[in-house]
């Protein structure tokens, strides 16, 4: 019987390699994303936190903390979860129906996607930074919750954006 191209086992084995390295890569995202959502920012009074969080069942914020997978309620490092890589990926997506040189780029084949890709991974960094900025700036002025940020100063910002 005669041997059918792409069935023999050296060329099996190097597909398992790199479906291997990809599922490990994966799971070792979960696990540092899970150890994350576990690491508070530091200068955040978690009893205030809750309390904060207890008032405000039914809003926004109650779906933002479940999009991050409860990172926001333990106000952790990891507390912005895909949100913006979500986001990003909608305004880009959007983008290239309104925006004509990225709708050439859509029907580029691979390469436009490629680029199109590396667009909103851009896109995600940036709104990152303006949504930590956003939260950073907004929790020591939030109206009755004073004592939420025990010290709102340079240091708190930094590494509450960082």
């Amino acid at each position: 019987m005669a041997k059918q191209p792409g069935l023999d086992f050296q060329s099996a084995k190097g597909g398992l390699g790199e479906l291997k390295r990809r599922l490990l890569f994966v799971v070792g995202a979960l696990i540092v994303f899970r150890i994350g959502s576990f690491i508070p920012i530091p200068g955040i009074d978690a009893a205030v936190l809750a309390k904060l969080l207890e008032q405000q069942r039914g809003t926004i914020i109650e779906m933002f903390n479940m999009f991050s997978g409860g990172a926001l309620s333990r106000a952790s490092i990891f507390a912005l979860g895909i949100m913006p890589y979500i986001s990003a990926s909608i305004i880009v997506q959007l983008l290239t129906v309104v925006y004509q040189p990225l709708a050439e780029l859509k029907k580029e084949g691979e390469s436009g996607r490629r680029k199109i890709s590396q667009y909103t991974r851009y896109g995600t960094l940036v709104l990152a930074i303006f949504q930590s900025i956003g939260i950073a700036t907004g929790l020591p002025n939030m109206p009755g919750m004073q004592g939420l940020v025990i010290n709102p100063g340079f240091a708190f910002y930094f590494t509450a954006v960082v």
